[in-house]
Order: structure tokens, then C-alpha cells, then sequence
């Protein structure tokens, strides 16, 4: 008797590459979402570099931050506004406070802000902290770097906290 040639897959392994799919689209789908915000929040970081150049050129001409955007020539009525972002303002200090809003993402951005803190190096240099990053080492701050709403891990790397020091080892 001749023996029969099993052809296609049997229900254990069908059963196996759905499994296999389902996780693979389990850890996908936040990392995913997670990508989608963080390119929301860029948005509104892109969108104020204008106002960043605005306010360095205030300071080189001034010696001093602007206290509203007014000051700098820019129309309150007419701030920048994109896709995902309410508004950028400018307050004291030079700080850029980006509100996002619209079509951004409903639970972990809308309505959230983004600020930026001007400062200046002992050359006159104007540095910029964003969120909740470190301030550079010999800069100074006429106003407090200042904290945003937005979740860390949404922003980019330049305006994270930086990392926790490794705890020391133990001595024998």
C-alpha cells in the first residue's frame, strides 16, 4: 500500500501563525500609536522655531527677552497654528508655551502644552531648554526653565529629563 502525501497545514499550525501574528500585533499597535504622538508633538516644536529665531534676534539687538509677542513685531491674533497645534504664545521672559489641540491625539495631547525657556551663555549666546530637559552647563536663565504638560516620552530626546545615574555597585 502506498502511502498518501499530506498537502496544506494542519489546524495545530494554522492555530500557530495566528497566534504568532496576534502578538506580533499586540506589541505593534502601541508602539505605533506611541509613534503617531510623538510625531503630533513635533509639530508644534518645528512650528516654533520661528518664534525661537524671533526672540534670539530680540536679545541680540535688545539684551534682553522679550515680554510678549508684541514685542518681537508678531500679531497676538495672528500666532502660528497648524494641524495639531491650538496656538504658540510667547510670555515673559521670551518663553514659548505650544498648545496642542485640533486633530491631535484626544487622550495624550490635546490640550497639552510644550514650553520652551530662553537663556544665554557668557559669550551672549541664546540656548534653548525644552520640557523637562537639563539646562547646559554655564548658561543662565532669566526665567526658570519652565515644565509642559506633554508626557515625556512624547517629545523628543532633547526635551526628556536625562537619565537616572546608574545606582553605585555594591563594595565587597
Amino acid at each position: 500500500m502506498m502511502k498518501k502525501v499530506q498537502k496544506g497545514f494542519t489546524l495545530i499550525e494554522l492555530m500557530i501563525v495566528v497566534a504568532i501574528i496576534g502578538i506580533l500585533a499586540a506589541i505593534a499597535i502601541p508602539a505605533y500609536q506611541d509613534y503617531t504622538i510623538r510625531t503630533q508633538a513635533s509639530e508644534g516644536l518645528a512650528m516654533a522655531s520661528a518664534a525661537k529665531a524671533s526672540i534670539s534676534e530680540y536679545y541680540a539687538d535688545k539684551g534682553t527677552f522679550p515680554a510678549n509677542a508684541a514685542a518681537i513685531g508678531w500679531d497676538p491674533a495672528a500666532l502660528p497654528k497648524g494641524k495639531y497645534v491650538t496656538s504658540i504664545d510667547i510670555s515673559t521672559g521670551g518663553v514659548i508655551t505650544i498648545t496642542y489641540g485640533d486633530q491631535a491625539n484626544v487622550t495624550n495631547l490635546a490640550t497639552k502644552t510644550a514650553k520652551l525657556t530662553p537663556g544665554y551663555t557668557a559669550n551672549g549666546d541664546v540656548v534653548w531648554v525644552c520640557q523637562d530637559a537639563p539646562s547646559p552647563t554655564g548658561a543662565t536663565f532669566p526665567t526658570a526653565p519652565a515644565k509642559g504638560t506633554v508626557a515625556g516620552k512624547y517629545m523628543p530626546s532633547t526635551c526628556r529629563p536625562a537619565p537616572a545615574a546608574p545606582a553605585p555597585a555594591p563594595t565587597p
